[in-house]
């Protein structure tokens, strides 16, 4: 009778925990929405600080401030913090490793590359450098792919692993020569402060030119959010629950890649919000992907929010996004490492 009133009261818990969970996620999405817009405010004109919306009523500099400069900017960090987290969630639980991240199969630093050719030898107008940058994204992921399926080393997500360090570091590779190559004077800065991430050229033109490849992306991986839970178990079990585990874990890479790709083609390399939102999440929301995935977008874009509102306020000449986004990753990530609440199971 005991172990009868035992078991009750844990399934009305977790009743009651998974009834929370909307509540919870929709108080993210709140806030979210609260903080973008006081982040469109936030500046220095006409001081340090917070802008009055009276005067948007007559001032004209004001209104381009806001609806020209800061609205497309602020779109574009939510797109950036939700699309690098989404894909973060995606790599962990498809590869079992919470210490992936987007950039791990070849994308970021295909990306790198792509802008630091473009710089050096197609004299690095805007457009060609994200053109370039996105090109080579898809192309770092397609070179780890052929490169897992010609190997012969472990299983197929192994394979995908190891595959997806060698062309890292061959594009790696690629952007230390580049940068050996780069005129000291112009090229080389260039190369270096994109490297460093930042939303500080953002337009509405840029803006409106990836939603669609985000918005499409983001879509696909919270509909399949689902099947994650199925698809980080081993084949053998997903073939058994009857999933198709190849051709679901291609569709959810390939949706987590595009995102990634074309936000890093824009905003450049910007570090740790893929590795870290992720845990965060899962701390919050439970390892459940139904409920982990949408909580690190939202959790995703308000910390890539922040982290731009701070890039653009701290000092009178902005800071580059990536450079914050690694110290505060690099800081929880420290935290996580030494909470007492965390055990390592072998």
């Amino acid at each position: 009778m005991t172990d009868l009133v035992k078991a009750a009261g844990v399934r009305l818990r977790q009743r009651a925990f998974s009834l929370a969970i909307p509540n919870r996620l929709a108080l993210l999405l709140a806030l979210l929405v609260a903080i973008v817009l006081v982040s469109l405010f936030l500046g220095r004109y006409p001081l340090p600080g917070f802008l009055s919306p009276a005067r948007l009523v007559d001032d004209e500099v004001a209104q381009r401030l806001v609806f020209n400069l800061r609205l497309p900017r602020l779109l574009m960090a939510v797109m950036l913090g939700m699309s690098l987290s989404a894909a973060g969630t995606v790599f962990q639980m498809i590869f079992g490793n919470p210490l992936v991240e987007p950039g791990f199969l070849g994308v970021s630093q295909g990306a790198a590359f792509g802008a630091a050719l473009s710089i050096v030898f197609l004299n690095g107008a805007l457009g060609v450098i994200q053109a370039s940058a996105a090109l080579f994204a898809f192309l770092g992921l397609g070179l780890s792919y052929l490169l897992a399926r010609h190997g012969h080393i472990g299983g197929s997500v192994l394979r995908l692993v190891l595959a997806g360090i060698a062309v890292s570091a061959l594009f790696s590779a690629g952007v230390s020569v580049l940068k050996y190559m780069a005129d000291p004077l112009t090229q080389l800065p260039e190369i270096t402060f994109w490297l460093l991430g930042g939303l500080w050229s953002i337009t509405w033109t840029q803006t409106l030119i990836i939603a669609p490849a985000v918005v499409i992306s983001l879509v696909v991986m919270y509909r399949m959010r689902w099947r994650l839970n199925l698809l980080s178990l081993d084949d053998t079990t997903v073939y058994s629950l009857g999933a198709s585990p190849g051709r679901e874990r291609a569709i959810l890479l390939t949706a987590a890649v595009a995102a990634t790709a074309v936000v890093v083609s824009v905003c450049g390399m910007v570090g740790w919000v893929g590795l870290i939102v992720p845990h965060l999440a899962r701390r919050l929301f439970g390892a459940d992907s139904r409920y982990a995935l949408p909580a690190a977008m939202l959790i995703g874009a308000i910390f890539a929010v922040l982290c731009d509102d701070a890039a653009r306020t701290l000092l009178a000449g902005e800071l580059p996004l990536g450079i914050l986004t690694s110290l505060v990753g690099a800081l929880f990530f420290a935290a996580i490492m030494t909470a007492r609440s965390v055990r390592t199971v072998r």
